[in-house]
């Protein structure tokens, strides 16, 4: 007997395979047209920032503050980012504001016309390229509200806010590399969870109740009471094949979910009872907690003013018992200003320092101090004040009036106790306003003289502006420290403020001014040296003749800076921002200034001997006469630099650019010493010559016979060589 053959049926094997393709291929096009959308926003941002960037590195263009608009932006995207703040208005090249101001605009106002077509069409420029629709359960275009639910929230807003907590409460922050990564894995993590069968949908649209189809199809609107329109009668042209994609998609697409909110509704009208209770339940504890939150603070509120009541009670006692005509011995004032200083409150305070100003007594002030200084923080106000009226007092007298040597005196005793209290209360001084406050030296060593010293202070977040700190000590003082944060260099951190104050012969030994805002301060003859300067702002700044052996000033904004005779031996200046500095006469031995953007900077007659210049931007400087005795220049620019009469020996000019520059009178290769030459000296034994291979000296300017023979020989570039 012959087995019989069975033959399988794979037709709904095969269907399902073809639709499974199908659907692949929406789902391909779907990422494909996100992705292009994507591109195009990021493009339209970076591509005129990195314009802007470069614009800015340019030397020959001029230099203008930021836009306000842009610098309002960068500290509103600093903030949340943890990015160290940027204080002060930089100066940027004039093109890089407009090329910014485009990189700001240019993604809002792409991002907003994509939306505005997904609104309208159902499709951006991208979507309908490939292919793929965005409709509602009517199939209709979705509108602006589920548009703005669709794009705004569900695809930004929830990826981007699970990823910031992520990173903001983990070990990770404030990298925000790390951040950046755990922000594009959530999106793409959201918009992957594309429907793998039927009515699953990614977040962004069940959110918004949209859907996602193929543009090339058409749709089947099969409710009749949600679109309004009546069902294709049977046989009708427009029916989809059972089983395609189409009649999966349009399936999908005109079935809608019971939204937990309708669900909810419903509840509420199907148990009128159970909502009603509900809502008495609220409103009674609302109520309750209402009354209970208005005992509280009316009892507080009667609290303070019945100890309001005590303390003027007990300053009117006090007051009246040391009064001029009471008869009390000094060992009795003494305690009643010690009793004065423990009411600490305002009144109290302004009593003690009109006081102080008035007392003659040594042992009277010493208490008027001691109490001023138990109360603390709360007296610099008032301290300040006086200050300033003090000052200003001692100006209007006559350098030869009697008077002068008593006001000057009470200024003193003033200033001593601001000293107190800045070093008593070392880092809780946050936020202080000692603006145009008179600090500096003043009289002659004696009973008269006054010097502020507060050496290993935390200052963190006094604003000293416009202040008078000339010849203070603050060595090993911290003018900055981490925020609520517990980190450096994110945008809590508390920075003080010390632009425009005059320090001159100031002593910075070993402080940290990192980032500190310094425009337009007198630092001459001030000891910086060791001092942490990295990316503080002395824009314009007076640092003539001051000392900054090992400071680190790296990313430090020097724009139009005086450092005329300082000496900055062994200082860290990479990546500093130099543009337009005076440089004269200086002394720069083993200086570190890689990267440092030193354009039209000039440095006539300077020692720069084994500094490390690779890379720097030397354009249009002025290093006439200068010393640069074994120097790194390899990859610097030194486009149309002034090397007249400089002493280039041992010098590494590989990969350097010397288009323009100047080289009359240039030694690079000294056989013996120039008797007219009284600043460069050639060591007394041996040759020493400049590495010159492989640069190219054809648009360099002046060179003579000697010089364009050794660099021939050397393997430059020139072409007059052989």
């Amino acid at each position: 007997m012959a087995t019989p053959i069975v033959k399988k049926n794979n037709t709904n094997q095969s269907n399902g395979t073809k639709n499974t393709a199908k659907t692949n291929s929406l789902v391909t096009r779907r990422l494909a047209a996100w992705a292009v959308e994507m591109t195009l926003l990021l493009a339209s941002g970076l591509v005129p920032f990195g314009l802007g960037v470069y614009a800015n590195s340019r030397s020959d263009l001029n230099r203008v503050p930021l836009n306000p608009v842009l610098v309002v932006t960068e500290r509103a995207i600093a903030r949340p980012l943890a990015l160290p703040a940027s204080y002060g208005i930089r100066n940027v090249a004039w093109p890089t504001n407009i090329l910014w101001s485009i990189a700001l605009i240019a993604p809002t106002v792409l991002s907003w016309w994509q939306l505005y077509l997904l609104a309208k069409t159902g499709s951006t420029l991208p979507k309908r390229w490939f292919g793929v629709r965005v409709v509602n359960e009517e199939g209709t275009p979705p509108g602006l509200a589920a548009v703005f639910v669709r794009e705004g929230i569900g695809r930004l807003t929830v990826p981007m806010s699970i990823a910031y907590i992520l990173w903001r409460y983990s070990f990770a922050f404030p990298n925000l590399g790390l951040f950046t990564s755990l922000a594009v894995l959530m999106i793409l993590g959201e918009g992957l969870a594309l429907p793998s069968r039927r009515g699953r949908k990614a977040l962004h649209d069940w959110l918004a109740g949209t859907y996602v189809i193929d543009a090339h199809r058409p749709t089947v609107v099969a409710d009749a009471a949600t679109s309004g329109r009546s069902l294709p009668a049977a046989g009708s042209s427009t029916n989809v094949p059972e089983g395609s994609e189409a009649s999966a998609t349009a399936a999908m697409a005109i079935t809608p979910d019971n939204s937990n909110l309708v669900s909810l509704w419903r509840r509420m009208q199907q148990n009128p009872n159970l909502t009603l209770f509900g809502v008495a339940l609220t409103s009674m504890t609302a109520v309750l907690a209402t009354l209970i939150g208005t005992q509280v603070y009316l009892q507080s509120q009667q609290s303070h003013r019945e100890s309001q009541k005590i303390n003027s009670q007990q300053f009117l006692a006090l007051v009246k018992r040391l009064s001029p005509d009471s008869g009390a011995t000094i060992s009795e004032r003494q305690s009643l200003i010690l009793a004065m200083g423990s009411l600490n409150d305002q009144q109290s305070i302004q009593f003690l320092t009109d006081m102080m100003v008035n007392e003659t007594n040594p042992i009277l002030i010493d208490t008027i101090q001691q109490a001023l200084t138990s109360i603390g923080i709360p007296t610099i106000t008032e301290l300040h004040n006086k200050n300033q009226f003090l000052a200003g007092e001692l100006q209007s007298v006559n350098s030869a009036s009697p008077e002068r040597e008593i006001r000057q005196k009470r200024l003193q005793v003033n200033q001593q106790t601001i000293n107190k209290i800045l070093s008593v209360y070392s880092g809780k001084a946050q936020n202080l306003d000692l603006s145009r406050v008179q600090l500096g030296q003043s009289g002659t060593p004696g009973n008269s003289f006054f010097s502020l010293v507060l050496d290993n202070t935390d200052l963190s977040g006094i604003n000293f502006k416009s202040a008078n700190l000339n010849q203070a000590n603050f060595k090993g003082s911290r003018f900055r420290s981490p925020g609520e944060d517990g980190r450096l260099d994110t945008y809590d951190d508390v920075v003080s403020d010390l632009t425009q104050a005059q320090m001159k012969q100031a002593n910075f030994t070993d402080a940290n001014l990192s980032r500190v805002l310094m425009t337009g301060s007198d630092l001459s003859r001030a000891t910086l040296n060791r001092a942490n300067l990295a990316n503080a702002r002395l824009v314009g700044a007076n640092l003539s003749s001051s000392q900054l052996v090992g400071a680190d000033l790296r990313g430090a904004v020097l724009e139009n800076a005086s450092l005329t005779g300082a000496d900055l031996g062994d200082a860290k200046f990479k990546d500093a921002n130099l543009y337009g500095a005076r440089l004269g006469r200086v002394i720069a031995i083993g200086t570190q200034l890689s990267f440092a953007n030193l354009t039209k900077t000039d440095w006539q007659a300077s020692d720069l001997s084994g500094a490390d210049l690779e890379r720097a931007n030397l354009t249009n400087a002025n290093l006439r006469a200068t010393r640069l005795t074994g120097a790194i220049l390899r990859s610097a620019q030194l486009e149309n630099a002034n090397l007249q009469n400089a002493d280039l020996s041992l010098v590494d000019l590989r990969g350097a650019n010397v288009a323009g520059a100047d080289f009359k009178g240039t030694i690079l290769t000294p056989n013996r010493q120039d008797p007219s030459d009284q600043f460069v000296q050639t060591p007394d034994v041996g040759s020493v010559s400049a590495v010159v291979k492989g640069v190219d000296f054809s648009q360099a300017k002046n060179l003579d016979a000697r010089q364009i023979a050794y660099i021939c020989t050397q393997g430059g570039l020139h072409p007059r060589c052989p």
